[in-house]
């Protein structure tokens, strides 16, 4: 076992009074801060009146700079990680230092605190029973493309984080598969600009389509509702049932794959119907 304990911690994403008094009180005990930007988290450190070692730790040294941590819990030190902002290892680094210490035996614990998701989800006025989070979209290319696929075919609520430079981008995907499909934009969450904008993806792509949005943004999309169809297949054929998934944002590969699980077929019989619709497309 390794004697030193890691501390994920989270800190405040916009207003300093989120940090929680833990928080504070571990920041105050640990022999050593790993942070993202020594910069930004020694201002945060200034403000509360702390003083420790602070050692930078982020996407570009976050391999290198692990192993250097794992030495420092081997010699018994105590180390707070924390993020720019937010809870680290949740699209922030994070996750190689957690995998690499718990499997080298170290004593993990994690702080509750600040995350954007939970604020988001709950303001977003959607179901908060069942949700995904799938963290920042791909940016471009096939991934980008399969991924949404899968985001708009999402039953549950889906929580998604997005640059303001690419939000107009995405709802612009949206709007053109799912345009009546419901949508929550949280912007700037416990910050003084902090803005929630409501509607359906066409309406929300429509009305930032000439304004230019910045800071943190978060966005929530409602899952999708299962077509009345969809409930008794009896007397619907396979094709029909491909054309109505297809309908409701599915890809092809997405709606053979949901087909062949719900009718208990093999996908390859189904791929085989699937082929039709290209044929028919072809020969208009």
């Amino acid at each position: 076992m390794i004697p030193g304990k890691l501390f994920i911690c989270p800190t405040p994403i916009g207003n300093l009074e989120d940090i929680t008094l833990r928080v504070l009180r571990i920041l105050e005990e640990v022999d050593l801060i790993a942070c993202e930007d020594t910069r930004r988290t020694g201002k945060l450190l200034e403000h509360f009146e702390i003083e420790k070692p602070l050692l930078s730790y982020h996407q570009h040294n976050e391999v290198k700079r692990t192993k250097k941590l794992l030495d420092k819990l081997g010699q018994g030190q105590d180390i707070a990680l924390v993020s720019d902002a937010g809870t680290p290892g949740i699209s922030d680094p994070g996750e190689i230092i957690i995998k690499k210490a718990l499997s080298a035996g170290a004593k993990i614990i994690p702080l509750p605190g600040a995350s954007a998701i939970l604020p988001a989800l709950v303001v977003s006025g959607f179901s908060t029973t069942r949700f995904t989070y799938e963290g920042f979209l791909p940016r471009k290319g096939k991934e980008r493309e399969d991924r949404l696929a899968e985001v708009i075919a999402e039953e549950k609520t889906v929580v998604i984080y997005e640059s303001p430079y690419r939000l107009l981008e995405t709802l612009q995907d949206l709007a053109a598969k799912i345009p009546e499909r419901r949508i929550a934009i949280v912007r700037e969450i416990s910050k003084m600009h902090e803005e929630k904008l409501y509607g359906t993806a066409a309406e929300l792509a429509d009305k930032l389509k000439d304004k230019q949005v910045r800071g943190e943004v978060v966005l929530v999309l409602e899952g999708r509702e299962p077509a009345e169809d969809e409930l008794d297949f009896a007397d619907i054929t396979v094709l029909e049932h491909l054309k109505l998934l297809m309908s409701e944002g599915f890809t092809k590969k997405q709606a053979i794959k949901e087909v062949a699980e719900v009718r208990d077929m093999p996908k390859s019989e189904v791929y085989q119907v699937a082929i039709a619709i290209d044929a028919k497309i072809d020969n208009k």
